[in-house]
């Protein structure tokens, strides 16, 4: 139970993804704040988890393509003081399609959630992580992220995003390297939306099985208990089917 008593933060938890991190952790001890922008969502994955190990999550609206609420958010945590052990940057806003699908107002929320808002909710809780003594951030990427990938159903400004954040973790791990935080990146393809609230989720897999959020859960957790001497800095999931996160 190396999480027991962790307090992480993961954004981005109320559906996906991020609600089956927020399952497994709890699963596993971790005394959870979980955000996003659906209040409904939110309440589904805290009362499923409270039904699951008798203990609630913390629950908190945030919309990271506001900049405003995203630093008066951190403001807030740090006024409590409380230690963040992990934060999990899973929130993002997906746009498909061309460039010339979308209006300025898509492309700039997307531009805004996905980089913006990880970088000033990253910044603003940096001391919060520090203060825990061995902080860990864990960025979730795309294989969108890398360069030279095709875009597929992905469009230019959330590829160019996914490339941003890429650049984030990998700036953050060499301005924090020395300090008690440790930056890391998962970067995975296009993958099954599979709850550990399912019974498929521990159903047998074999190597013509889809990726699932398990395959990028069982990962993540894998990176984070690392000794604190190891630092998987970017951590590529190529499936044989292909496709784009």
């Amino acid at each position: 139970m190396a999480f027991k008593g962790k307090r992480v933060i993961i954004t981005g938890a109320g559906r996906g993804l991020g609600a089956a991190l927020a399952v497994v952790l709890a699963d596993q001890g971790a005394d959870l704040l979980i955000t996003g922008r659906s209040r409904e969502n939110l309440t589904a994955v805290a009362e499923a988890i409270k039904n699951r190990t008798g203990r609630k999550p913390e629950a908190r609206l945030l919309d990271m393509a506001d900049a405003s609420e995203v630093t008066l958010f951190a403001k807030g945590l740090r006024d409590e003081g409380k230690p963040v052990d992990i934060l999990i940057n899973n929130a993002a806003q997906w746009l498909p399609g061309r460039m010339t699908d979308h209006d300025a107002l898509a492309i700039s929320q997307t531009i805004s959630a996905n980089v913006t808002g990880t970088m000033l909710l990253t910044r603003g809780l940096v001391p919060l992580l520090e203060k825990s003594g061995a902080g860990d951030i864990m960025t979730i990427v795309s294989i969108s992220g890398l360069p030279n990938t095709r875009l597929q159903t992905a469009s230019v400004a959330y590829a160019a995003s996914k490339q941003a954040q890429a650049a984030i973790s990998d700036g953050l791990r060499q301005e924090l390297k020395g300090r008690p935080v440790r930056v890391q990146a998962v970067f995975p393809p296009y993958i099954e939306d599979l709850s550990p609230l399912d019974p498929a989720w521990d159903r047998p897999r074999d190597a013509a099985s889809s990726v699932t959020n398990r395959d990028i859960v069982e990962t993540i957790l894998f990176a984070l208990e690392r000794p604190r001497h190891v630092t998987l800095a970017s951590i590529i999931i190529d499936p044989d089917t292909g496709g784009l996160a």
